[in-house]
């Protein structure tokens, strides 16, 4: 599977922000069907004593209709939960996506529905100058 065009920018911001990546793809398979999501990652969070366990699926909305990148986005993010249901249930999921998309398409009333609906966790990352901008839980 092709790594998306942001992949080791996003990779760089979770470094940055103390992340261990485990899995550069995390692969899951589920009833004979094989999941590569882009990564995973984890992180000692120090007060707790305990690791915190995260998968991220980036994409990069560069195709003319950000409608339809966001299918393909929704699609996978649902799909790779219901795995990850299963398969490794305390590894939270997001969805990797660049800042000027986020600030279009994502803040339109439909977009904030649908991650409201489908409980979607966001990591905004800047393609620009890079490193990440904001998680949204």
């Amino acid at each position: 599977m092709a790594k998306d065009i942001f992949h080791d920018l996003v990779r760089a911001g979770l470094e940055a922000e103390g992340w261990t990546i485990t899995d550069d793809p995390y692969k899951l398979e589920f009833d004979r069907i094989r999941f590569e999501v882009d990564l995973a990652a984890q992180k000692l969070i120090a007060a707790q004593k305990d690791h915190k366990k995260i998968a991220v699926e980036i994409k990069s909305f560069l195709n003319p209709s950000a409608i339809t990148d966001f299918y393909g986005a929704l699609g996978q993010f649902l799909s790779y939960s219901l795995a990850m249901e299963r398969l490794d249930p305390e590894r939270i999921l997001y969805l990797a996506v660049p800042l000027d998309s986020y600030s279009q398409f994502f803040q339109s009333a439909f977009a904030q529905l649908a991650i409201s609906k489908y409980q979607l966790k966001l990591i905004v990352y800047d393609s620009a100058v890079g490193g990440l901008v904001q998680w949204i839980n």
